[in-house]
């Protein structure tokens, strides 16, 4: 198996190769040179595995250079009961309707299940290699500390971490300031995510730069979390399902569009997926192009802050990827729409918009606050469930997209814990925090506080890479 990039400028090179780059040399991001496929017996006789074993079965299409028994005990030990009590349970709320629970995981949120293969794989490949990595990431709230939860005192890695100053919930703030391992740097920069993507890709895209200090992406940028993702689109459809060729709907919060990008590509793999609801805030940048074709990405100064900060992204990063599916898999095209989009701000693909729906199987829409908070009371009132507010944006969408005879499941992307202050105001209670976490708050924090600026934040990566 060997990749390419969506740009055209990259030679094909094996998974591990990849897997350090993050970005490709050409700015492109990188996909399988042709998926594999699964056919109705192979997803049949995937049924009684543990996720652990599924884990391997998936990653294996996509990883030819490293020996299935490493594989196999890195997925073992990614999604043992240690780090997971429980792993992707299918929770029903009502007929037709369930929620897929990624969020049993150390940072209770969906994150966690890439994140900690990732962490598996990154320490396996340096120690082969006998190299460092200095992983450079940006994230909305979830990311970072999925990241540094996995990646913290592993060898020959070291993490710098982009947040929006003051733009995620104190929660989230305290997950990933309060770790002291020494091979972990958060930097709190004056702006939005987007802006803290802007640097991590400036800086990834300075090729001396990147070789000098040995910088990898983390990020959904990087293949291995998208491949990892498309493995509980598989382990879904299993549990929601009796037997073969049997149709499921998945409802995916998106910002970032790594997490539904799993999904299209498992649809694309011959995984019998009906349809796949993306759900914004009101950063609806994906919302609008899915109605009308036009991809607008939004200023700094246009992005809202929400109360499901973690998608609080106007600039999808992984987006790419599905326009290079969408353009026939034709990288020349694919770089004159990145040029326009630097250029004119924005691209428009409305003339292909019959196939969103009708070849891909996208529909999309958007939730605001109020109906965050209505979804989220709605939820406990008639189930008793509690659900996190992004979560909450994928049901309030998925309910207009239900269909007899056709599971919805909808992506959980985080425990309610994480944002107390929008669940208190939907329920009147505080949600319930794991035993583990209840001091989190009082916790010592380390961060670094800077102005936004890539030269500063090249700057401290000069001074404490590995």
């Amino acid at each position: 198996m060997k990749y390419r990039s969506t740009r055209g400028g990259m030679a094909p090179l094996p998974f591990c190769d990849i897997l350090l780059e993050g970005l490709a040399p050409d700015g492109g991001l990188t996909l399988p040179q042709s998926l594999p496929r699964l056919d109705a017996a192979t997803l049949e006789s995937w049924r009684d595995l543990t996720y652990a074993d599924l884990a391997a079965k998936v990653l294996g299409l996509f990883i030819d250079d490293i020996a299935p028994q490493d594989l196999l005990r890195m997925t073992r030990a990614a999604y043992s009961t240690d780090v997971f009590p429980r792993i992707a349970p299918v929770k029903p709320l009502r007929d037709g309707l369930s929620l897929l629970g990624l969020s049993e995981g150390p940072t209770l949120a969906f994150k966690d299940m890439a994140m900690q293969f990732l962490g598996q794989v990154f320490e396996f490949v340096l120690a082969q290699r006998n190299q460092t990595l200095n992983i450079l990431g940006a994230t909305s709230g979830d990311t970072g500390s999925a990241a540094e939860y996995a990646l913290r005192g592993k060898r020959g890695v070291a993490v710098f971490m982009l947040s929006p100053y003051g733009r995620m919930s104190a929660f989230q703030r305290a997950q990933m300031y309060s770790l002291q391992d020494a091979n972990i740097h958060n930097i709190a920069v004056h702006g939005v995510f987007d802006e803290c993507q802007d640097i991590v890709k400036t800086l990834a895209g300075d090729l001396e730069f990147k070789s000098a200090h040995r910088l990898g992406a983390v990020n959904s940028i990087n293949w291995a979390r998208i491949a990892a993702q498309i493995v509980y689109y598989v382990w879904g459809w299993l549990r929601a399902t009796q037997g073969p060729g049997q149709q499921v709907s998945f409802a995916v919060p998106s910002g970032n569009f790594g997490n539904i990008l799993a999904g299209h590509l498992a649809r694309e793999m011959g995984v019998p997926i009906r349809r796949l609801v993306l759900a914004t805030n009101e950063n609806n940048v994906l919302e609008e192009f899915f109605h009308t074709g036009i991809y607008r990405p939004r200023p700094a100064s246009q992005t809202y802050a929400t109360s499901s900060p973690s998608m609080d992204i106007s600039r999808a990063s992984n987006f790419e990827r599905f326009v290079f599916d969408l353009v026939g898999q034709d990288a020349s095209r694919v770089r004159v729409l990145m040029d326009e989009l630097r250029q004119a701000g924005q691209f428009d693909l409305s003339a292909l918009k019959p196939q969103f729906t009708d070849r891909y199987g996208f529909v999309a829409g958007a939730s605001s606050h109020a109906d965050r908070l209505a979804t989220i009371r709605a939820v406990h009132r008639e189930t008793g469930v509690l659900i996190d507010p992004h979560t909450a944006d994928g049901v309030k969408v998925a309910q207009a997209h239900l269909e007899p005879g056709i599971p919805m499941l909808v992506l959980e992307t985080a425990l309610p814990a994480k944002f107390a202050e929008t669940l208190i105001e939907a329920t009147g209670e505080a949600p319930p925090v794991p035993d583990a976490l209840r001091d989190l708050g009082q916790r010592p924090q380390r961060v670094e506080v800077m102005d936004c600026d890539a030269r500063l934040v090249a700057d401290y990566v000069r001074r404490h890479a590995l």
